[in-house]
């Protein structure tokens, strides 16, 4: 099914006569309310959504890290305000190379959505397309969707869509034994963070051992569009990746790990996340956190 949607495609489907559901999912570490920014100009239909609040579960940091998954409550009630209808397309997006939105992507699939598509080069490519933009807030009619638990299962690293601690514990120790593992672990965060030269959030600098550096950053082109399929593969590859093992993704908090997973979703790698990611791990004492490349 289709992962890609660009904005004349998005715009032709929203004059259809079942148009697709918009979300629209700005956050930033800097600035998580979006809100503002969406009230004063969006593409026309698009709800906002609230990662901090719909797409996260918050209060227990140093157990599950700074943005875990949402309560299965919390994403269902979301989504209702939304309006998602089953079987309608999702387009996901937001206004930073969709760094945010494929949270949404990522979550929603995991809870039963089956069509959701994330605008290729984001907002931009909206305006870049000379759209329309519309202005206010958008509250559509409440839906009864029924979503499935995006916890459930979360636990085999190579069966299931999302690893837990005890998961990645367990692949760390492998690799940094030099062991086989039915993995490759990517930390998807800055060169300098995973290092250990610079952490401006997490209690200890560094990075899961035995995993490979692969900054997210590098999955789009100047104008914030995904690179093709076969230049990710290419990256992936050259990190270690192969058609053999998944392709576990971890980052801060697990937001833009979801970026990166989609990243090896598109260039045709099994694709898992880690939801807790480095803020997770750091908190706990008893973890081996290692420095250098």
């Amino acid at each position: 099914m289709q992962t890609l949607i660009t904005a004349d495609e998005l715009h032709s489907l929203l004059g259809s006569a079942e148009p697709p559901h918009v979300l629209d999912v700005r956050w930033r570490l800097d600035q998580p309310d979006g809100s503002a920014d969406h009230r004063a100009g969006h593409i026309p239909g698009a709800v906002y959504v609230d990662l901090d609040h719909e797409l996260s579960d918050h209060g227990r940091p140093a157990v599950v890290g700074r943005h875990p998954l949402p309560r299965h409550e919390t994403l269902q009630q979301a989504a209702r305000r939304w309006g998602l209808l089953p079987g309608r397309t999702v387009v996901v997006h937001d206004d930073l190379q969709n760094l945010a939105a494929a949270r949404a992507w990522w979550l929603l699939r995991r809870a039963g959505v089956r069509d959701v598509r994330v605008l290729d080069g984001a907002l931009e490519a909206w305006r870049r397309a000379g759209l329309p933009l519309e202005e206010g807030d958008v509250r559509p009619e409440p839906s009864t969707i029924r979503l499935q638990d995006p916890q459930r299962d979360v636990t085999d690293t190579a069966a299931a869509a999302a690893v837990d601690l005890e998961s990645v514990r367990d692949l760390s120790s492998r690799l940094s034994q030099g062991l086989p593992a039915d993995a490759v672990l990517l930390d998807v965060r800055a060169p300098e963070r995973f290092r250990g030269e610079h952490e401006p959030i997490d209690p200890r600098a560094g990075h899961i051992p035995g995993a490979r550096n692969l900054p997210t950053a590098g999955n789009v082109d100047a104008a914030g569009r995904f690179l093709t399929p076969q230049a990710l593969r290419e990256r992936l590859l050259a990190a270690g990746a192969d058609d053999h093992r998944p392709v576990v993704s971890y980052c801060g908090s697990g937001v833009n790990a979801a970026h990166a997973t989609l990243a090896a979703h598109l260039a045709g790698f099994d694709a898992v996340l880690y939801p807790g990611s480095f803020s997770q791990w750091s908190q706990h004492a008893e973890l081996e956190v290692a420095v250098g490349e």
